[in-house]
């Protein structure tokens, strides 16, 4: 999975990375700690040239509960009638930096930054999103997850068996195109290819989803592939 992640880009590189518009209502602040319950950076497969901002934790089935945030859909689960509908037709692309991932049986104790090498920065996971009612005041929640595959061998490592999908580059106006067959869909939904990525541990003050600039990221250790 992702436990956080990173997105510190200015609106210009945003802007030509991903060739979107960027709305001056979009307050976007550049975070070393992007946590489940905050507003993010999206770009939907309903408005493919604009930047959005949603809360990650998209809810896709019925909740009064307001803070049960699913910020993650595992692969294994998109057969389910409500996420089938969702990936078919409410795709999105979650920008990124890096990601932090927990350990098995640790967690965000011992945490890793995972990150691409050769600096490709940003990329984007593979979202899906959608829009609830908050039953307290009726306001519609834009918002998104994250979908997760099988770790692949670099993460497994840590160890971890879960990890975000990471599309590759060429594949995302594909995967914002409604109109892309749902067996290509599926095929984007591996793992990312681990010689072209990398990890280090970072301090545990990365658990404080207040806490927010880059000492976080800092390495507490040797990188897991040290010739990168």
């Amino acid at each position: 999975m992702c436990d956080r992640y990173i997105f510190v880009q200015k609106p210009n590189t945003i802007r030509k990375r991903f060739q979107v518009f960027a709305p001056g209502n979009i307050q976007w602040t550049p975070s070393y700690n992007i946590a489940p319950g905050k507003y993010a950076p999206v770009i939907t497969s309903q408005q493919p040239e604009t930047l959005q901002h949603y809360l990650w934790g998209s809810m896709p089935f019925p909740s009064k509960d307001k803070i049960a945030f699913v910020s993650h859909i595992d692969v294994k689960d998109l057969k389910l009638p409500r996420i089938r509908h969702l990936i078919q037709q409410q795709r999105c692309l979650v920008p990124a930096d890096a990601y932090i991932q927990g350990t098995d049986g640790h967690g965000l104790s011992k945490p890793f930054l995972v990150y691409l090498r050769n600096k490709v920065r940003p990329f984007a996971f593979a979202g899906i999103y959608d829009t609830w009612l908050n039953p307290e005041n009726g306001e519609e929640i834009p918002s998104f997850s994250i979908i997760t595959s099988a770790a692949n061998e670099l993460i497994r490592k840590l160890p971890h068996e879960r990890a975000p999908v990471i599309l590759h580059r060429e594949q995302e106006r594909e995967w914002l195109n409604t109109s892309t067959p749902l067996n290509e869909i599926a095929a984007m939904l591996q793992p990312y290819p681990a010689e072209r990525m990398n990890a280090y541990p970072i301090a545990p003050t990365i658990k404080n989803p207040q806490a927010d600039d880059p000492g976080l990221i800092h390495p507490a250790g040797p990188k897991l592939i040290t010739t990168a």
